[in-house]
């Protein structure tokens, strides 16, 4: 069985959730599930291998499958947070999502001038959040090596917003 198999036959549709009219995409059983998250740990890695120095994970669901991928990858993890959430000194970025507005930071200190950095989130919708991760890491000095989810839902132009950033998605609805 592949990681996409294995995610669609794992992922729970959770209708109007956050709000009315959307279908939230529950991937949290996957993350249950101790050899599917390996296998899709793997799988997001596949794609980039040798070509990151660390592994960047996108607050929230992000943080389980981007730290699951780090350990994987022999990598060190960094956290893209919602603002105000990090202490220290942080870089930030307002950007829009489907329903609002909202906010990333990253430590200034935890990326090394040039690093490759490699982001993984859990789902690619819209692709705010993702654009709004590359950008913070290209303004704190890093590279982003690719781009890494393990859902991406067609149609809601995510894969068109991030053309030309490495784009790798496991598994698609």
């Amino acid at each position: 069985m592949s990681a996409a198999e294995r995610i669609a036959g794992l992922i729970r549709a959770i209708p109007d959730f956050p709000r009315p009219g959307v279908l939230f995409q529950d991937l949290t059983p996957v993350l249950a599930d101790g050899a599917a998250l390996i296998e899709v740990a793997d799988a997001l890695l596949a794609p980039f291998a040798g070509g990151f120095d660390l592994v960047a994970g996108v607050e929230a669901r992000g943080f389980a499958f981007a730290g699951a991928a780090a350990v994987r990858a022999g990598a060190g993890l960094l956290l893209i947070r919602k603002g105000g959430k990090l202490p220290g000194a942080t870089r930030g970025v307002d950007y829009e999502l489907e329903y609002g507005r909202d906010r990333l930071e990253l430590h200034l200190d935890q990326v090394p001038p040039g690093g490759r950095v490699l982001i993984v989130d859990d789902v690619l919708a819209t692709g705010g959040t993702l654009a709004a991760a590359a950008t913070l890491v290209d303004a704190a000095g890093g590279r982003v090596a690719g781009l890494s989810v393990a859902l991406e839902i067609d149609g809601l132009g995510g894969r068109e917003r991030l053309a030309g950033r490495g784009l790798h998605a496991v598994a698609r609805a």
